[in-house]
């Protein structure tokens, strides 16, 4: 027999919530924890949780702020924050951001997060596109 390091990673519920073929609540683990727990880090507003009023990233702030560099070096300072604050199974390795302006959705920041889980060495990866409103938007509605 072989000794087997214990899991880190664990496991959660599923998100979104749903029911899996025996009628129970669906569960991630592993490394699909890890990458669902990343998601909803970045994605969550801070004061959106009633019990957890610090939990999310501040990247929300910047929604209408214009895609370019000085917004993307802001945004991923508070990725790299909220990550470092609320994920304690990785290593982060690197955050980059880069603006992508289109005439026709007024501009993206495309969020590429380089992450090594705590207890293996290879590196991985997640990308996420965060949309900013442009500025004719924000003033209609």
């Amino acid at each position: 027999m072989y000794n087997r390091l214990p899991d880190v990673l664990g496991s959660a519920i599923g998100f979104p919530l749903g029911l899996n073929d025996r009628n129970r609540l669906s569960m991630v683990s592993g490394d699909a924890a890890v990458r669902q727990s990343i998601r909803l880090i970045i994605f969550t507003v801070p004061g959106e949780r009633v019990m957890r009023p610090d939990f999310g990233c501040l990247i929300h702030d910047l929604i209408f702020d214009p895609a370019n560099h000085e917004t993307a070096l802001t945004a991923q300072r508070y990725v790299r924050d909220a990550l470092e604050t609320w994920e304690p199974r990785i290593d982060l390795e690197e955050v980059q951001v880069e603006p992508v302006q289109s005439e026709a959705d007024g501009g993206m920041l495309v969020i590429n997060v380089v992450y090594k889980l705590k207890d293996q060495p290879d590196p991985r990866s997640m990308v996420f596109p965060y949309y900013l409103i442009p500025d004719g938007e924000a003033e209609e509605g």
